[in-house]
């Protein structure tokens, strides 16, 4: 039967919302932007602004304007000395800063180069473009590799322990499969999953769990008509030399409107958003443990689950509710 979950609770943001952080413990980090009149800006980049909320009741601790803005990319996590991290576009090109988790002070900055999606660990963080996938020490903020790679273009990344797992394209081919990197030092372990998959819309990792959500239909140029797809959810098993399959469910039949879905997860459970629902199964048989109505996840902007916490975030407001742990 499925249940609306329970919220915990509910806040306002002071502009409008477009990242967040949620960890085992500790605060709710919101980061967001107020939005220019009109929605012009001669920049590339608006000036972004972070904010650290209880974990319990969701009261503000600190809010502070952050050397990351709103633009191309972004990632936010925590390091390993009482610090939250921030990656993403500047007034100055790319930057990763820190600032202290309990009072949001500035400890550091550094120019990094441009990317689309940013992973933040305490010991380093990862950013992917089509063209690279990147390492950089997360205290010192010092990048230390680069992966690039003739006849490859990069997409996602997920991490389970020391090893980043990249969805990449062959060019040649067409298809996409997932690399396996040494997060140390950037060079490739394995082919995780060879290229043969038309599309990869999302993976996530940890656990020992590498869950990818994939489409039987390769991505159109712009202007082609694209024809109907089908979904399909697959669980691989990381500890292996090579991809080892779980289980395969077909989530969709072939349709020409997709439905929204996206993945998450968290202490070996995954959940699965689709609109308002969120269906709750174990990552490793993929058995359904639940089916929850979430208010406001068809509005999301991003989302989170860690420890039984579930961290929603709309344009302007953010919730935290309480799900199956």
């Amino acid at each position: 039967m499925t249940r609306t979950a329970r919220r915990r609770w509910s806040r306002e943001f002071q502009g409008e919302i477009d990242g967040i952080a949620l960890g085992d413990s500790g605060p709710v980090i919101l980061h967001g932007y107020d939005p220019p009149a009109g929605g012009k800006w001669i920049d590339n980049v608006i000036p972004g602004k972070l904010g650290a909320y209880d974990r319990a009741s969701g009261d503000v601790l600190w809010l502070s304007p952050c050397e990351v803005g709103y633009g191309r990319g972004f990632g936010c996590g925590f390091g390993d000395e009482e610090d939250v991290v921030i990656l993403g576009p500047s007034s100055q090109k790319h930057r990763i800063a820190r600032m202290s988790l309990a009072s949001g002070e500035l400890i550091g900055a550094s120019e990094i180069g441009a990317f689309d999606q940013a992973l933040a660990f305490g010991d380093v963080c990862l950013t992917v473009t089509p063209q690279r996938v990147t390492g950089i020490l997360t205290s010192p903020m010092l990048e230390v590799w680069r992966y690039a790679r003739d006849g490859e273009r990069y997409h996602l990344i997920g991490r389970v322990g020391p090893h980043a797992y990249v969805v990449y394209t062959d060019t040649a081919r067409k298809r996409q499969g997932v690399l396996r990197l040494d997060v140390e030092s950037g060079e490739q372990v394995d082919t995780f999953l060879d290229p043969e998959l038309p599309v990869i819309h999302d993976l996530v990792c940890g656990n020992d769990l590498a869950i990818v959500l994939s489409g039987n239909r390769v991505p159109t140029r712009p202007g082609q008509a694209a024809g109907p797809e089908e979904l399909r959810l697959e669980a691989f098993r990381t500890r292996e030399s090579k991809a080892y399959s779980l289980w395969r469910e077909v989530l969709a039949e072939e349709s020409d409107e997709l439905p929204d879905v996206s993945l998450s997860l968290d202490s070996g459970k995954l959940y699965l958003a689709r609109g308002a629902m969120l269906e709750v199964r174990d990552g490793v048989s993929g058995r359904m443990l639940g089916e929850l109505t979430l208010p406001g996840l068809d509005e999301r902007v991003a989302w989170k689950v860690s420890q039984g916490a579930g961290l929603l975030a709309e344009e302007t407001r953010a919730s935290v509710f309480e799900l199956p742990a």
